[in-house]
This record gives structure tokens, sequence and C-alpha cells, in this order.
């Protein structure tokens, strides 16, 4: 018992002098850790321990109580008004008697799962952000989706576009022809191809039939023979693009009848030998289709991209900029004008390895265009999508604030 006794004053003696020597008083402990509070409506009277249980008669001043504020849990805070009903409930019990937590442990433990719950939350936003759609994903069972290989292809055109690129200024090698000249032929065709209901492809790939030939071409050519020189390329485009191939004859009569069918056979010739017979490279319609998938376009996303890229092609200064830069800043343009904002999302960035910024530039010259269109002689593009199959896309209000 004597024995028992000892163990017992040695674990719970107030006096024990042992106990002195390795602890410190608990409010010596808060003052360590507890500094004057930013606000004092949060500060809390708290009996400590040892005065609950009757062993210290000295009264000991209330400890104020300081509560971290952050930028997040301020915010939290003027919203979250149930937790200083909660401080009060706490107070209130421990008045009664019964043991808690010090409350600087409760508000620094609610503080911390409040932070982690705000950081959490931005986490999983930032990863929604941050995300990347799979795009073929749906089309994994289709087997003309080629899902496999698909990323090869585009690979394959992003290396090999500049082939297909002339040089923007190749009309200083031509004396007798000019832009506005061509532009006047551009804006012919595109009536023309829309006359004969051809496929989207064919305009693309005549357009730069035409413009490869003439920055390469080792003659000069005369301007009555430009149209002549339009003509053959929709053949040999179509040749290449449709299944059933317009007549010479058909392309003589468009013509006025202003050149023959020989002529028109021999500038076939001239051209396949020129180019090299080399029709298979990337236009701005190989990648519209690919980024138009990645951009999960709607119908008129779809068909005011197309009005704003056709209307580049009429354009001589649009061929700074290579095919697939076109189509991505046309369909970031159609985004843009019809949403009131700019659009352009992380799974655009990375199918098409534009970023918002480099298509500023391009997007702001089309934005140009597309305020001007309707207005003066060259008008094909505007009347071809003024009409209800195009769904008046030519008749959407331009994305102004892009040129701010």
């Amino acid at each position: 018992m004597v024995g028992s006794e000892e163990n017992k004053d040695r674990v719970v003696g107030p006096m024990n002098p042992r106990i002195g020597q390795t602890r410190r008083a608990l409010s010596n402990i808060n003052n360590n850790i507890i500094r004057d509070p930013l606000y004092p409506c949060v500060a809390v009277n708290k009996r400590p321990f040892s005065q609950r249980n009757g062993t210290c008669h000295k009264k000991i001043p209330p400890v104020p109580v300081h509560r971290p504020i952050t930028r997040k849990f301020a915010a939290q805070l003027a919203e979250n008004k149930p937790q200083i009903h909660k401080q009060e409930e706490t107070k209130k019990s421990d008045e009664d008697g019964d043991f808690h937590e010090p409350m600087f442990v409760q508000h620094t433990e609610s503080m911390l799962d409040e932070i982690d719950r705000m950081e959490g939350i931005e986490m999983e936003d930032s990863a929604e952000e941050e995300t990347v759609m799979d795009i073929d994903s749906s089309d994994k069972n289709n087997s003309l989706a080629v899902v496999e290989y698909i990323n090869d292809l585009y690979d394959f055109y992003k290396n090999n576009e500049c082939r297909s690129c002339v040089p923007p200024n190749y009309m200083e090698i031509q004396p007798d022809i000019n832009e506005r000249m061509r532009a006047i032929l551009v804006d012919w065709l595109i009536e023309v191809h829309y006359k004969f209901e051809l496929m989207e492809e064919t305009l693309y790939l005549t357009i730069n039939l035409i413009d490869r030939f003439l920055a390469v071409v080792t003659h000069h050519v005369p301007r009555k023979k430009l149209q002549l020189v339009g003509v053959t390329a929709l053949l040999l485009a179509c040749k290449y693009e449709e299944v059933s191939v317009p007549v010479v004859d058909d392309l003589i009569v468009i013509s006025d009848k202003a050149y023959t069918r020989r002529e028109v056979l021999d500038m076939e010739k001239l051209m396949a030998n020129t180019l090299q017979f080399n029709f298979c490279l990337p236009t701005p319609y190989v990648f519209m289709r690919r980024f138009l998938k990645a951009a999960q376009s709607d119908k008129k996303v779809e068909l005011l991209s197309f009005f704003i890229i056709e209307l580049c092609l009429v354009e001589y200064e649009m061929l700074q900029y290579v095919p697939s830069q076109l189509a991505a800043s046309a369909i970031y343009t159609a985004q843009s004008t019809l949403k009131g904002f700019e659009e352009w999302s992380k799974t655009c960035e990375f199918y098409t390895g534009y970023t918002e910024e480099k298509l500023l530039d391009c997007s702001r010259k089309m934005v140009g265009l597309h305020h001007k269109a309707g207005t003066g002689k060259l008008t094909g593009v505007y009347r071809k999508y003024n009409t209800s199959k195009f769904g008046y896309a030519a008749r959407t209000e331009p994305a102004g604030f892009l040129l701010l």
C-alpha cells in the first residue's frame, strides 16, 4: 500500500518536485504559442485546466486567442456565420465544467480543414481546366476514322505544309498581273465552284495550284491568260478530288469561250509539268476538319469558319500564313464571334499546336475582312454564304472586340 501511495503521488501529485522540473505550466505553454489577437471579437476567456479541478486557487487572467487569418479563410469567415455560434457553445460548455480541447487548437484545426477544402476545390477546378479531351475516343470502332494513324497523319501534314506555301511577294516576278487581278480570279472561281456543286476540297486545291504555278513558272503569264490558268487549275483539282469531273467544254463555256479546247489542254500539261505532278499537299481544308473536331463545333461555328477562311482565299496578303494557322485562326475567330468573347480551349491548343497569342494577329486580319465583306465589287464569298444553304453565316456581326 505504501508503494501504491507513492506511485499515486508520483503520478498525480500537484506538488511533486520531479514534475515541476520536467514540465512547464500549461499557461506558460499557451503564452509561448498565443499572441495578441488581430480581431478582439474572437478572443475567448477560458479557465485553465488546473483551476477547474481546484488544484490552484490563484486567479489567472484570461488567455487571448489568436486566430490566424488568411485571404482564403477571411473570405470564408464573412460567409460562415455558424462558426461564431460554435465558439459560444464551446465557451458555455467550458463554464459548465466539461473538458474540451483548448480553443486555439480548435480554431487552428478548423482553419487548416478549411484551407485544405478550398485548395482541394481549386485543384479540382484547375484539373478540369487543364484537361485535354481525346477527340478520337468515339471513333475507335470506325475504321474510316483511322484512329491508329490519325495523329501521325497530321504530324506529317504539319511537317510538309510549308511545301504548299508560296512566297508572300511572288507577284513581283509577274510584271503583267497583280494582286487585284488574282483577287478577281479567285472570287470568280469561288462562284464557279459553287455553281458546279463541287467538293470543298476542290476549291482549296484549285487556289493552291494557281499560286504555286504563278510563283515558279519560268516565263511571265500575260493578263489575258490568267483566267486560263484559273480554269485549268480547276480542271486539275477536279481530276484529283472529284468523282465526276466537269468536261473541258463546260469550262470553256463558263469562260465565255475565251479559250479553245487546245489551249486548255496545253495549259494543263504545262501546269502539271511545272508542278511536277505534285498535287498531294495539305491545304487549309485538311486542317479545318481536324481542328473543327477538336473545337467540338456546331453547325454555326463550322459555317462561319468556312466563310471566314474563304474570305482569306481571295486576299493576297493572307498568303503569309501557313495553312494550319489559317485554319486555326478561322475557327478561333468564329468561336469568339458567336460567343462574344475570346474562346480557345486547351483541347484546341493541343490539337492545333497554336496558343491564343499566336492566333491573334491572323485573327484580327480576318475580322477586318469580315467587316468589309459584301462591300465593293468582290462579293462572291459574301453572296455564297448569304443563303439558307449556308445558314446566312455572312450576316453574322463581326467580332470587333478582337481588334481592341
